[in-house]
């Protein structure tokens, strides 16, 4: 999992950032929000992201500052279009991305790409099981599969996969297919049977189970409650499910 931190004196792109963040269905957790930028370095100091998206001009200390005080950190710069030529300047130190605000889903989704691939471990093949799932989490998944695939042991890719994600490969796996369902429950007028589908169940009561163990409610009655919670719930979340469930 990237542990992020998003850098950015206005409140909305930090709104904006969680919710791609959130809808790209990636394996980043944002750990902090700093509106200035002492407050932030200070933040990078304390938490050590692999990950930070940057504004420049903030207040008490600007991103190029940021930059030179941590210049081991990966930097997407997220400005607007008048401070284009001075996030090139961060660009030639060293930050990986450039952002311009209005921020949009497929720009924020290759950026990310170009700054972190998909190393989100240190494990490389951690990292091409989570690229195999993102891509092809409607399909049928089984460990032996993977185990296959990539000429090791299910026993091995268990292990593996567990110590750098600290859950099952299923169980993430399971995340990524129930955040998909949610996103198609509160904007789709799909049925219930086509959504479990999409997301990778064959077998409907296989997908009520682990739909309302991971949120607490069945498909049915969340899509009736429209609770709208796709933008701020984390495959995280989902994999640990609702408290007192």
């Amino acid at each position: 999992m990237i542990r992020a931190i998003i850098a950015d004196d206005e409140p909305a792109a930090g709104i904006v950032i969680r919710h791609l963040v959130q809808k790209s269905k990636l394996p980043i957790e944002i750990i902090g929000v700093a509106t200035d930028g002492q407050k932030a370095l200070d933040m990078i100091r304390a938490k050590k992201p692999e990950l930070v998206f940057l504004d420049i001009q903030m207040p008490r200390m600007n991103g190029f500052e940021i930059i030179q005080a941590e210049p081991h950190r990966k930097y997407i710069i997220v400005t607007a279009y008048e401070s284009f030529q001075y996030a090139q300047q961060a660009l030639r130190m060293g930050a990986k991305d450039i952002l311009l605000k209005p921020v949009e889903y497929d720009t924020f989704c290759s950026s990310v790409g170009r700054a972190i691939g998909w190393k989100f471990t240190q494990n490389d093949m951690t990292n091409d099981i989570l690229e195999y799932i993102q891509k092809n989490y409607a399909q049928n998944i089984e460990v032996n599969q993977l185990a296959k695939l990539y000429y090791t042991t299910a026993s091995y890719i268990a292990r593996v996969f567990k110590k750098n994600m600290g859950t099952s490969v299923l169980a993430y796996l399971h995340g990524i297919r129930i955040k998909n369902a949610i996103d198609m429950l509160e904007n789709t007028d799909f049925g219930i049977k086509e959504i479990a589908e999409r997301s990778g169940y064959e077998n409907l009561n296989n997908f009520y189970m682990h739909f309302k163990k991971a949120t607490g409610y069945t498909p049915a009655a969340f899509r009736e409650r429209n609770l709208h919670i796709s933008d701020t719930i984390s495959i995280k979340d989902l994999i640990e499910g609702p408290e007192d469930k």
